[in-house]
């Protein structure tokens, strides 16, 4: 794949890194000197220092034998022009841009739904951009996912049953020094340990494997075994019955959105009581600006709005937040956000949710005691991901600190893999099949080693970031 990246910040550099891993051919974009040159230092790739929204430039950067074309700079109507000019051009083009600005992303997609007929049919997409990504409303999903699944993890759902899970063994439970083949023997429900970080390194499970207390484990399971899961590692699920986010931005705004103004859902009911259509404590937002306090005011009557700092201690025990079950930090200032959790961890919060930059970060804020890092740009990096490796992949998540990607993807017909048991296909260590919706089933299944895949059957396997060997395999 031939990609042209512009704007050579944390993101993009991160974007280019991942492509390169997978021996795709890259050209970086930027018009700040030092930035390309600080590139140079950690990339392997072309590097042009110009502006990206030059057609000139893009032509001599090789744009018409390109298969991607990806706008990153700080600017949202650089990016979005940039694509609006480059389809006009090159409609064939995949153009995916990253737009900051909320307004734009919400009017695009009612557009884009009100004239549904209209772009599926001849007609381009809108401004000639194939995919927007809003960095803050992929934080805010990725959080809202972490709170409706108890805080215990960073979590990664596959259809309506399954979901899989990070948790740490604690010393002394029922998984500790045990091997991985006989931890089935532990339970009488379904689950595959997925991947275990120990000692510093992460890696493929094998069967002779024996986990120690402090190895974080990745664990795939049906979404009901779960309060059955946790204990044998050491973990519970308690109900989170009050709950304190710290930021009323965008972030924060699109958090409660979900939390509070979708108060019908049985989810809110479980989540607060039931108490729902009146003023609560049980959900407080904390905000040191003015403005956006008075704001969220506005927006959510039914919840607490205390204009403050979170690291004052007074206001904490005042307001009685050191006694609440969950502390949600999703401001900008991402460093801030991990020393806030741990803060409030110290002073009796049972679980924090931090968004942080990256999963470097996500290691740190871990080792603090922060239950739950959202790491933002790795999931802006996935988000574009996903849309890269054609029809076939649907989506990508990395995990254990990026060093395995979780890929969905529904098998060709192409595939040599097509109409083979999984047996007969398995490469331990190299990668794992974790699930298969078979054609025509509602919801996937735990294969085993008899499973017969079939063209058309959608899978999710895990592999090692950047084997593109491996993705090729089951979706070309």
């Amino acid at each position: 794949m031939n990609t042209v990246i512009i704007g050579a910040g944390f993101t993009g550099v991160q974007l280019a890194k991942r492509l390169i891993n997978e021996k795709n051919d890259v050209v970086l974009i930027d018009n700040d000197d030092d930035i390309i040159r600080h590139a140079g230092n950690i990339l392997d790739c072309k590097l042009i220092q110009a502006d990206g929204n030059n057609l000139k430039t893009l032509e001599d950067a090789g744009i018409a034998k390109a298969d991607a074309l990806i706008t990153l700079t700080e600017n949202d109507e650089i990016n979005m022009i940039t694509c609006s000019m480059v389809d006009s051009v090159y409609p064939a083009l995949l153009k995916i841009a990253r737009v900051r600005n909320y307004a734009y992303y919400v009017n695009a997609g009612e557009a884009a739904r009100k004239h549904a007929d209209t772009f599926s049919g001849k007609h381009r997409p809108l401004y000639g951009i194939d995919f927007m990504i809003h960095p803050d409303i992929e934080a805010a999903e990725a959080i809202v996912k972490a709170v409706e699944h108890g805080a215990v993890s960073d979590i990664v759902t596959f259809g309506d049953k399954f979901e899989l899970t990070a948790l740490e063994v604690a010393q002394g439970s029922s998984f500790d020094s045990v091997a991985l083949k006989d931890l089935r023997k532990l339970a009488d429900f379904k689950f595959i340990v997925v991947f275990v970080e120990s000692g510093g390194t992460s890696s493929l499970p094998f069967g002779d494997s024996i986990l120690h207390a402090g190895d974080r484990i990745g664990i795939l399971t049906e979404t009901v075994n779960l309060p059955r899961l946790l204990p044998l590692c050491g973990a519970k699920l308690d109900a989170l019955r009050k709950i304190v986010m710290v930021g009323a931005g965008r972030i924060g705004t699109n958090v409660a959105d979900h939390l509070i103004e979708k108060n019908k859902q049985p989810f809110y009911k479980n989540l607060f009581g039931g108490a729902a259509t009146k003023k609560v404590n049980n959900f407080v937002i904390v905000d040191s600006n003015k403005e956006r306090c008075k704001e969220a005011c506005e927006r959510f009557p039914t919840a607490k709005v205390l204009c403050g700092d979170i690291t004052d201690e007074s206001l904490v025990k005042e307001e009685g937040l050191d006694k609440f079950d969950l502390l949600i930090a999703a401001t900008h200032n991402h460093e801030m956000n991990m020393i806030i959790s741990a803060y409030m961890e110290s002073l009796g919060v049972d679980k924090a949710i931090a968004l942080v930059a990256q999963s470097q970060f996500a290691d740190i804020a871990r080792k603090l005691g922060v239950k739950v890092p959202i790491p933002l740009r790795d999931t802006i990096v996935d988000s574009i991901m996903s849309h890269l490796h054609g029809k076939n992949v649907t989506g990508i998540h990395t995990v254990s600190g990026g060093a395995f990607e979780l890929v969905e993807c529904d098998l060709p017909s192409s595939s040599k893999f097509s109409g083979k048991a999984l047996k007969d296909v398995a490469k331990p260590g190299e990668y794992l099949l974790l699930l298969i919706k078979k054609i025509g089933a509602t919801d996937y299944e735990i294969p085993g080693g008899n499973t017969v895949l079939s063209a058309g059957d959608h899978l999710v396997l895990i592999e090692k970031t950047g084997d593109k060997k491996v993705l090729e395999r089951f979706s070309s």
